[in-house]
């Protein structure tokens, strides 16, 4: 079988469908497509409409509430909790992004904290959301447990997900999406089918030593980045993310592969910034032009490869798929439409 173009438009029908089919509402279906959309259109498609078919797992099995009652309770002006009811992860991040919006375009700055949620997807999405409208974020969210802590010999931290974003009145967003670990698991995974050896920095075995085998790498741990700093970065975001929302952390997050029928009660936050409060549009175009070419004009290392802005290459990616079309296997195509044929599935019935 071929692989399939589509355009963002058919993408996000596919997507939505297919949610759908799997029981989500309609409205909340097409907004938690959206998040996946743009990660394959940002070129992440280890988190884009492919994260359905495990979703959609989960979803038949009551491991995630396919029509969630989503709370957004405001604390005070500026602080909201967001109770996310199990909900898919997209669907919760974007009642919670919207929140924040709100909170934000109020009173200059919006701290939402949620619980009770599940995988949301990168980051890269929400903070190009939140940047069109004009506000710059901070965000993270706690995961499975895969990272020891430094120096331990048995997984306690998520691989925890940060990022930012920095709306640009003159051009792209500046965006970060970062997870904790040195490399994601599927790079050891292929350096295992392909039995090659790995640096000894990306993982340890499961006695907590660095090992250069593939194998012996999956069975252990993640390496943090930066060594203990990466692990108190990780700390630090699940700490927000997990202990301070009221959601689960550190070990009591719920393996989605061990036991997907249970909720992973997934923490995220959201910090947002009315920049419109600090200057005009022309103020920060300014500012951002003298930021960028600073970077820009840094001399290369290597001629072949010029010094970036972070998200650079994610727009540049978005703006080719918005142009030529977002490339899927059509195996996922077919089982994305399977997913929206769905009709005879019970949880399609909206509630009362």
């Amino acid at each position: 079988m071929t692989d399939r173009m589509l355009s963002e438009a058919d993408l996000l029908e596919l997507a939505a469908t297919g949610l759908v089919g799997l029981g989500m509402r309609p409205g909340d279906a097409e907004d938690a497509a959206r998040i996946l959309v743009y990660a394959d259109m940002f070129g992440i498609s280890t988190h884009g409409v492919e994260r359905i078919l495990s979703y959609g797992e989960r979803l038949r099995i009551g491991g995630i509430t396919a029509q969630p009652a989503i709370t957004a309770t405001q604390l005070t002006p500026s602080m909201i909790s967001v109770e996310g009811d199990n909900g898919l992860g997209p669907l919760v991040g974007m009642r919670a992004l919207e929140a924040a919006m709100e909170a934000a375009a109020t009173n200059g700055l919006a701290l939402a904290l949620v619980k009770g949620s599940n995988h949301f997807g990168p980051i890269c999405p929400y903070s190009y959301i939140a940047a069109k409208r004009g506000f710059a974020t901070l965000i993270g969210s706690n995961a499975t447990t895969t990272i020891a802590p430094w120096g331990g010999s048995e997984a306690k931290l998520g691989n925890n997900p940060f990022g930012f974003g920095l709306p640009n009145p003159g051009g792209d967003p500046i965006m970060l999406d970062m997870a904790m670990s040195v490399v994601a698991r599927a790079k050891i995974r292929n350096a295992a089918k392909a039995e090659q050896p790995i640096p000894d920095s990306w993982a340890t075995d499961r006695d907590g030593n660095p090992t250069t085998d593939p194998a012996e790498a999956l069975n252990g741990f993640l390496q943090p980045v930066g060594g203990h700093k990466g692990y108190g970065l990780a700390l630090a975001v699940d700490l927000i993310a997990g202990l301070l929302s009221g959601a689960a952390y550190l070990s009591h997050v719920k393996s989605w592969v061990d036991t997907p029928e249970e909720p992973q009660n997934l923490g995220h936050y959201f910090l947002l910034i009315d920049v419109g409060r600090l200057g005009s549009p022309d103020w920060l175009e300014a500012r951002l032009r003298d930021f960028t070419t600073i970077l820009h004009d840094t001399p290369p290392s290597d001629p072949n490869r010029p010094v970036l802005v972070p998200g650079e290459p994610e727009m540049q990616a978005f703006r080719r798929a918005g142009h030529h079309g977002i490339e899927l296997s059509a195996e996922l195509v077919s089982a994305l439409r399977k997913f929206g044929d769905e009709t005879s599935n019970p949880q399609n019935q909206e509630r009362p």
